[in-house]
């Protein structure tokens, strides 16, 4: 008798969607020019909605240097690389936009991957290869890119509690001193939205002789001088051995990279399956991102207008008795607790209010802490943050949920 493969996977489905946390894929088309708005398509037909959950968090997607300059290099280049990079996908804007990466982290070199999960990734099973013995330090609420990363490079790994130093400081002292040991952790925490204590990590590393790997996927382009990320600000950046970033979140285009001494990086670029096997980004992606990064560099106000905003939706909130979460950062949960109910009200703001914000669900946040995430822009304007908390209290108060104290 045949196994029964379609059963399985309906099975596997069901399970999904008995605890309300299957995904469903918004079919939406941004407005270019009047971002945040939207087209959101659905049964035939298409209405439009405000986007409250991109992490285009600066809306650099829709910047006119951004979009003029991915015109020009589709014009000049065409469409693809072409090929991996070390065939024929090593264009001129890829390595004009490593330059500038590196710059950016005042590293060495730079080395671009075709997104921040593939960067994480490749970079960290790869590490594992060439440092062999070595012992991972991982915080506990790192990303599943990270968590990839480290499983397959089949290192040993040590899971610290979140941004607990202590028991950090515990866990590097269990370990022989003469084993390599890498403590990977992120600068911003993207569902709880905290920061990392750069240097309180900086100085285990340097005390017990660790590598220090932080990811600043939610902090590059948004915080530091010159958008040089979270390490930057805390002025740790010389003291971090490898940044990990996107080009897809404050950049607004598409990619991953890591930032590095040149010949950490040369191994990567040497050795990575993730780097050596995949085609390159097209020549239009970096041209775009290369333009997002300049700008970034000599612009504050995009950051100062994306903080203000963050800061005004989150007292919106709180006066409105809504559950917002206490956060430092430029993001903005708001806690549901159960995820059918998170997906009902998700599904009552967009049908109702034409506002569109995915739900938070198991497994990117754990059962109980079920939550919508939002994400202010400097193009969402204040009107639209009243009109975004008065739809919220109508939804909370036809769900029954509970009021902040």
């Amino acid at each position: 008798m045949p196994f029964p493969y379609i059963a399985r996977f309906r099975e596997a489905l069901a399970a999904i969607r008995r605890e309300g946390r299957y995904r469903v894929f918004t079919d939406i088309v941004r407005a270019r020019g009047n971002y945040p708005q939207a087209d959101f398509h659905a049964q035939g037909a298409k209405r439009p909605v405000v986007v409250w959950c991109s992490n285009d968090y600066l809306g650099m997607g829709q910047h006119p240097k951004v979009l003029a300059a991915m015109h020009e290099a589709i014009d000049a280049a065409g469409a693809g690389s072409g090929g991996t990079r070390n065939i024929s996908g090593t264009t001129h804007y890829h390595v004009e936009l490593e330059a500038e990466l590196a710059e950016l982290h005042g590293k060495e070199s730079a080395l671009l991957f075709t997104s921040g999960f593939v960067s994480n990734d490749a970079t960290l099973a790869t590490l594992a290869k060439l440092l062999p013995g070595l012992v991972v330090f991982s915080d506990a609420l790192n990303h599943a890119s990270m968590i990839e990363g480290i499983r397959h490079g089949g290192m040993q790994k040590r899971i610290f509690r979140h941004s607990d130093m202590a028991d950090l400081r515990r866990q590097l002292s269990e370990t022989d001193p003469a084993a390599p040991k890498l403590i990977a952790f992120e600068s911003v925490y993207s569902m709880d939205g905290d920061f990392a204590p750069v240097n309180a990590i900086c100085d285990l590393a340097e005390e017990f002789g660790a590598l220090t790997y932080i990811d600043e996927v939610h902090g590059v382009g948004l915080y530091g001088p010159r958008g040089a990320g979270v390490a930057a600000r805390e002025g740790a950046m010389e003291r971090i051995d490898i940044v990990e970033g996107t080009l897809a979140k404050a950049f607004g285009v598409m990619g991953g990279y890591i930032a590095a001494s040149g010949e950490l990086v040369d191994c990567i670029r040497s050795h990575a399956p993730g780097f050596i096997f995949t085609t390159s980004l097209a020549p239009t992606i970096a041209a775009g991102v290369l333009a997002s990064v300049r700008h970034l560099k000599d612009s504050d106000v995009e950051r100062e207008t994306l903080m203000a905003r963050a800061a005004l939706l989150k007292r919106l909130l709180a006066e409105a008795g809504l559950p917002v979460m206490e956060t430092p950062s430029h993001i903005v949960p708001v806690l549901v607790g159960e995820a059918a109910l998170c997906k009902s009200v998700s599904d009552a703001l967009l049908y109702e209010h034409g506002i569109y914000v995915q739900p938070v669900n198991f497994p990117t946040v754990p059962r109980g802490g079920e939550r919508l995430r939002f994400t202010p822009s400097p193009l969402h304007s204040e009107a639209m943050l009243h009109e975004l908390v008065r739809a919220l209290d109508q939804v909370w108060t036809a769900h029954r949920l509970g009021r902040a104290a």
